[in-house]
């Protein structure tokens, strides 16, 4: 494992969100082996319109971040929220924020005591620090398909694939989170890799052990409960389907666990239940209560199709039955997963899961993913970067 190294990490999310991303996990795991690590919440990627519903609550939750300033977690990551100008694509604002981000993360890291960083880069924005922090290392890890995200902020594609592009011409390794994001990469072939999304497989195998308690907000619900954890999303959500469901199969209930960043049509539903995020630590308790286990995400829409979604690894490891939308990340576990291809198809799986006996199908969907956890991802990376950190030195770059 990587160690005794300084690792700065600009996330495309906050290191606060409920539901741990790639690199919250990764980068535990690099504190742990004895890193220095500063955590850099998502400086976004700008506003959304001024007439788009999900302005304000995007303003809200970075002003919660801000508030934060600089933490510091259990295994001694330093988190942080720069201020950054929230626009992007003038010259002007460009300028303004390469000084801002540099000043304020080059001044945290000399005072943690950080030097000759690894800086890796989950979101296109943060190329502007590149060659500024004195790094040894550029790790660019791809995690979405950056351009076609226009539901977050109205900043023009076009300018947000050409921070792309630099980036991938600036970092020495390149992580994709997809194998539909690395398939469609053209450039820079020769320092990409996959780098699959893993699993804290002991949390969540304690489910099919039995030593985990329903959560009481769960158990209230009437079975049989169809549930999900994470982002909720109008976008993400298809909501035709759920309302399908629940016209055509009443009896069942639907439980949404997770942020809600504003209101959903299907939320009148009766048999629809939407309860507000809880801890990691606490989401096995809601998730013993489920009777399938559901991502019903509208992957006709561009941006989500690139998806590779932690929690279906984590369903897995809990041995209950799942029932996905059609996702080509999850083609390749199509022999423990039920990929739903249209709704009806999907709504027979779901009758399906539900009517499954025995532990056999269970068992192979842990097997499934019993080695690959987030230890293993973190060893493997580790790897990589020495191997890329001895070949900048031989070659005296």
């Amino acid at each position: 494992m990587l160690h005794d190294k300084s690792i700065i990490c600009f996330g495309g999310e906050d290191w606060w969100y409920h539901h741990p991303h790639s690199k919250n996990h990764l980068m535990r795991r690099f504190a742990r082996a004895g890193n220095k690590v500063i955590f850099v919440n998502s400086i976004s990627m700008g506003l959304a319109s001024v007439k788009s519903k999900d302005l304000v609550p995007r303003i809200a939750r970075k002003l919660k971040s801000y508030a934060k300033l600089a933490r510091t977690t259990e295994e001694g990551i330093t988190v942080v929220s720069p201020a950054v100008i929230p626009f992007f694509g003038s010259r002007a604002a460009t300028i303004a924020n390469r000084r801002l981000l540099t000043a304020q993360i080059a001044g945290l890291a000399r005072r943690r005591g950080l030097s000759r960083p690894i800086l890796w880069i989950a979101i296109p924005t943060a190329i502007e620090v590149v060659g500024r922090l004195n790094e040894s290392l550029v790790i660019y890890h791809v995690s979405d398909k950056y351009d076609a995200n226009t539901m977050d902020h109205a900043t023009d594609p076009a300018f947000i694939r050409r921070l792309h592009e630099r980036a991938i011409e600036a970092a020495d390794l390149i992580f994709y989170s997809s194998r539909k994001l690395l398939a469609e990469a053209t450039r820079g072939l020769e320092r990409s890799h996959l780098l699959e999304q893993a699993v804290d497989f002991d949390h969540w195998a304690k489910i099919s052990r039995g030593d985990v308690r329903i959560a009481a907000k769960v158990e209230q619900i009437p079975r049989p409960r169809i549930g999900y954890f994470g982002a909720i999303e109008p976008w993400l959500v298809d909501q035709e389907l759920i309302r399908q469901a629940a016209q055509e199969r009443p009896d069942w209930n639907w439980i949404f666990v997770g942020n809600k960043s504003r209101g959903l049509e299907i939320e009148s539903l009766p048999n629809v239940h939407f309860l507000p995020p809880v801890s990691y630590q606490d989401l096995p308790n809601y998730a013993a209560g489920f009777d399938v286990c559901v991502l019903p995400w509208n992957t006709d829409v561009t941006f989500t199709s690139y998806g590779s979604a932690i929690k279906v690894r984590e369903y897995l490891a809990s041995g209950k039955p799942v029932v996905i939308a059609p996702l080509p990340e999850y083609e390749s576990m199509s022999e423990v997963l039920r990929i739903g291809r249209s709704r009806d198809q999907f709504l027979e799986l779901v009758a399906e899961a539900l009517r499954e006996e025995g532990t056999a199908l269970a068992q192979g969907r842990q097997d499934a993913v019993r080695d690959g956890t987030w230890d293993a991802r973190a060893e493997w990376v580790s790897d990589l970067i020495e191997q890329a950190l001895r070949e900048k030195v031989e070659s005296g770059s």
